[in-house]
């Protein structure tokens, strides 16, 4: 199988953005990419993969791809094969994710759960090869669907960092896609023809982040700026004491 290797900096300034101003790579580190099969990861491994063999960034750092095999009927081929011709192994590592929370929880809500398991076991896997690095494909959608998510069931003002130590697992969790709109995400995808695998799992496209996709698409035509301000205020952030100030002020 053989990709095309273009250079455009419309994907590539984005990621090497995010890496840069949020320090996420430094010289030396062994990253862990968890390769779900969809569009975010694989191209988030595309996009680490040039910047690393071309040096963008300065200095050396190592990726290991890896995908949990969750118990679906899931064929992975095309995922092993894009991985194999950019010079890497895939490393599944077998679990009963699904079995657990389908079969043995009977979860009604099994997204949390799930995504608890997969955490786990993916930084788990990625200590016991050496990373002390761990990439997922959060793109820019991600982080605003969730602040929504945040707000609107938990009363919560916060999306996820860019970068966050886990004390647990001495690993770090980067996010190198965070000022990657999903659509462009979508047309390098498309244009590459990168392989992206078919979710089978039974609560895809029915969640309540489904229903926050659809309003942030909403504010996003009468508001087309609002990625880039969201942008904005994660670049600033806020002040320890920005709270009392509001409440102040009103």
């Amino acid at each position: 199988m053989s990709f095309k290797k273009k250079d455009n900096q419309t994907y590539y300034n984005p990621i090497r953005r995010a890496v840069l101003n949020h320090q996420m790579i430094q010289p030396g580190d062994k990253v862990a990419i968890g390769m779900s099969g969809g569009k975010d990861s694989t191209s988030l491994l595309y996009f680490l993969d040039m910047i690393s063999k071309q040096k963008r960034l300065g200095f050396e750092f190592e990726i290991v791809p890896i995908t949990l095999a969750m118990g679906f009927e899931m064929d992975i081929t095309p995922l092993q094969e894009f991985v194999t011709g950019l010079g890497y192994e895939l490393d599944v590592v077998p679990t009963n994710i699904a079995q657990v929370v389908f079969d043995i929880r009977e979860e009604r809500s099994p997204c949390s759960l799930c995504a608890k398991l997969r955490r786990g076991i993916l930084y788990k896997r990625a200590k016991e090869v050496g990373c002390n690095k761990v990439a997922l494909g959060h793109h820019l959608d991600d982080a605003i669907e969730t602040y929504f998510m945040n707000f609107l069931f938990h009363g919560q003002m916060a999306s996820f960092d860019p970068l966050s130590y886990l004390s647990k697992t001495d690993i770090t969790l980067i996010r190198p896609l965070l000022y990657h709109e999903e659509k462009q995400i979508i047309q390098f995808v498309q244009r590459e023809e990168l392989p992206v695998i078919f979710n089978p799992c039974p609560v895809d496209k029915k969640t309540k982040r489904e229903e926050i996709k659809h309003l942030v698409s909403g504010l996003a035509q009468s508001y087309p700026d609002i990625r880039e301000k969201f942008i904005m205020g994660m670049e600033q952030g806020l002040p320890d004491n920005f709270w009392t100030k509001s409440m102040n002020q009103e």
